[in-house]
């Protein structure tokens, strides 16, 4: 599943974990409240989403639900980030995270504990 996941698309996937299945009538009522969209913006992203595989339609009703966690989206999204800007060092996008923030010492633990776990 290589493709670039557009922010408008994360907005109909944001949609579909908060409600689960929902009809495309019904997203494009949230859509139209959250953010704007007319019902055939809302449609076009959708029919994005589904030719991607990232949500299944399903009749009757045009019922939706997404195909993929928030949980591998963020996976996903965040390799490709440490790709791209990282030449693949994820040790280099925790520096850069880090670069001029001091730390409380419960994050330096919760930190030293997920290294501990990676290992």
């Amino acid at each position: 599943m290589e493709y670039k996941i557009f922010d408008s698309e994360l907005k109909i996937l944001e949609i579909l974990w908060k409600g689960g299945e929902l009809t495309a009538k019904e997203i494009a009522a949230q859509a139209s409240d959250q953010v704007g969209w007319s019902k055939t913006t809302t449609y076009t992203v959708l029919k994005k989403c589904v030719e991607k595989g990232l949500v299944a339609r399903e009749e009757p009703g045009f019922r939706c639900r997404a195909l993929a966690s928030r949980e591998e989206v963020q996976r996903r999204e965040t390799r490709g980030l440490i790709d791209r800007m990282y030449g693949g060092s994820a040790d280099r996008l925790v520096a850069s995270l880090l670069d001029g923030k001091a730390l409380s010492g419960e994050e330096i633990a919760r930190l030293r504990r997920l290294v501990e776990e990676l290992k």
